[in-house]
């Protein structure tokens, strides 16, 4: 393989693309005001105008959700298990902070675990679910005041257990109770919400469960960070998926449109909403068999708004005497694919590997396998790459010795470029002409060069935006395959590679500057690879290796091919 040519179309290209997804990317939105402290609101653009006040449901008959901050004085609960440690406010059995026991921040002694929910000031994002009611005064909203069943405020998970289970109560005088029970299970980030409305009064009693998540978006990334930090660049916004129009997603930016909400509005049945960042996601799963109509709302003025997603269900009448169930669930994690499929079969979509997920799904998951086999994803990568070459080979080997044959009559080509001199037209034919009698096609190396351009690009985001491989490890050094080389050792490797494969690589035809700038170009792009993840150069430097390797042997087959005296003057 033309390993400078094909590495100069794919870092051009891919640049290009990094740079364009990062000039895509909106500028964040201020941040909201902290919760438990009053704080003066910045004033609205004069562009935008006034946000209108939060939407009616979009379900007939249904009334408005309500809007109340979470109260100064607000009492928590704490549930820990060997993936969680969860707080909850017992005003509507929120989940206010979500700690991720098992994923740290950074790769590094002492650092700190992941917190995907948080009731934060700078990092404001909360699950919330309640039920609405036209028929009663009072209702178990997600401000209702709950309490425990047996007024405990921590649990735990203990030695041998395999769930746990943790009871909330909310009862109202008219003899209608609530009560919300949150199941969790040992190595799952699958919360399970059932729920039990009972109707002791003497009327019947309508409502309309919902659920919604609720956050600011978080802050921008440092300004230096490029395209080789992911954070700065990865999909972050609310996604839903369901009948008829399968996945959608849309940014926080993206929520308004000349100062128009645009929010789907879709009744959809046994989907889910969620709202997702790089590598982890919430989302609320709703009840089996449960239509709801999914929408996009804000609290508060632009500038420092609130974003939620939400979906609320149909009316459920419940008689005097009766009860009703049902289990809703929450996924509270990392994009986990396996974990995430055995929830629902479509939850992986959230892994968004942008406009090259037609190709990084099906590389992903020959990757996962070959991880299977060999137990390390630095392995594993270069296990790919050996399949890829033994997959293109056939369509390769004809590049390589195209190439051979090429390098072959390159002193004809130079003695021809010195009988014509300048005239670059006789040059030319006479160039053709000896192509021909040779019977070799210049052109037959390009689609094995375009080829491994996608296949590159997609490997780049299943390598940044699948969580399976984040942080993991290759060998000695390489501790961190989503992060560059800490010693610059495989980026070095890789100079080596590609200046070997450049003097294999023949140049017919081209002048002494062009030389000159193609001899510097292993260095260039060998001090960029430098910055990217250490995956992706291990991928590269695999790739070229076996392209050398490839390349050399052809040379050597097919280098005495068309050796014939140079034309006389």
């Amino acid at each position: 393989m033309n390993q400078t040519r094909t590495f100069l179309l794919i870092a051009w290209l891919a640049v290009a693309f990094l740079l364009f997804q990062q000039w895509q990317t909106p500028a964040p939105t201020a941040p909201a005001p902290a919760v438990n402290a009053p704080t003066a609101l910045a004033p609205v653009p004069a562009a935008v105008g006034a946000l209108p006040a939060l939407p009616d449901t979009p379900v007939a008959g249904a009334p408005a959700l309500p809007v109340v901050a979470a109260a100064n004085n607000a009492q928590t609960v704490e549930i820990v298990t060997d993936v969680f440690r969860l707080t909850v406010d017992l005003k509507g059995v929120s989940i206010v902070r979500a700690e991720l026991l098992t994923y740290s921040k950074e790769k590094k002694p002492g650092s700190t675990n992941v917190l995907l929910l948080d009731n934060g000031s700078t990092d404001f994002f909360i699950a919330e679910s309640g039920w609405l009611t036209r028929t009663h005064a009072a209702e178990p909203n997600h401000n209702a005041q709950f309490s425990t069943a047996d007024g405990q405020r921590r649990y735990e998970l203990k030695q041998g257990q395999d769930s746990l289970s943790v009871p909330f109560v909310w009862t109202d005088a008219s003899g209608i109770s609530l009560t919300k029970t949150l199941v969790l299970q040992r190595g799952k980030f699958e919360i399970a919400l059932q729920q039990t409305l009972r109707n002791t009064g003497a009327a019947p009693w309508s409502g309309f469960a919902y659920e919604q998540l609720k956050r600011i978006p978080p802050p921008p990334p440092p300004k230096h960070a490029g395209f080789t930090n992911p954070e700065s660049f990865s999909f972050i916004g609310s996604a839903w998926y369901g009948e008829p129009d399968k996945y959608e997603k849309i940014s926080f930016a993206d929520y308004y449109d000349d100062g128009v909400i645009q929010s789907p509005n879709k009744a959809i049945t046994d989907g889910w909403f969620g709202m997702l960042q790089h590598h982890f996601v919430s989302v609320w799963l709703p009840a089996k068999g449960d239509t709801q109509t999914y929408s996009l709302a804000t609290e508060g003025p632009l500038s420092q708004a609130y974003y939620l997603v939400r979906g609320i269900s149909g009316e459920t009448v419940i008689a005097p005497g009766a009860s009703h169930s049902r289990e809703d669930r929450l996924w509270v994690g990392p994009k986990a694919q396996k974990a995430m499929n055995a929830v629902h079969p479509t939850l992986d979509l959230s892994v968004d590997y942008g406009i090259f997920s037609f190709l990084a799904q099906p590389l992903f998951w020959l990757l996962s396998k070959l991880h299977d086999l060999l137990g390390n994803w630095g392995w594993a990568i270069i296990a790919i790459v050996i399949v890829l070459k033994a997959v293109l080979f056939p369509l390769s080997a004809k590049q390589y010795q195209s190439m051979a044959r090429m390098r072959a009559i390159q002193p004809r080509i130079e003695a021809l470029k010195e009988r014509y001199g300048d005239d670059r037209q006789k040059f030319a034919v006479a160039q053709m002409e000896l192509y021909k009698k040779e019977k070799i096609n210049p052109a037959a190396g390009c689609l094995p060069m375009l080829i491994p351009i996608p296949i590159f690009l997609a490997l780049y985001w299943v390598l940044v935006e699948s969580v399976e491989l984040r942080q993991a490890p290759w060998i000695g050094w390489i501790q961190n395959l989503t992060d560059a080389d800490p010693y610059f050792i495989l980026p070095a490797l890789n100079l080596i590679v590609m200046f070997l494969t450049q003097k294999l690589t023949p140049m017919p035809g081209m002048d002494p500057l062009q030389k000159k700038m193609m001899t510097f170009m292993p260095l260039i792009f060998g001090v960029m690879m430098a910055f990217f993840p250490s995956g992706l150069v291990l991928y590269w430097v695999t790739n070229g290796l076996l392209g050398l390797a490839q390349q050399w042997w052809m040379t050597k087959k097919y280098g005495t091919h068309g050796h014939h005296p140079a034309p006389a003057k």
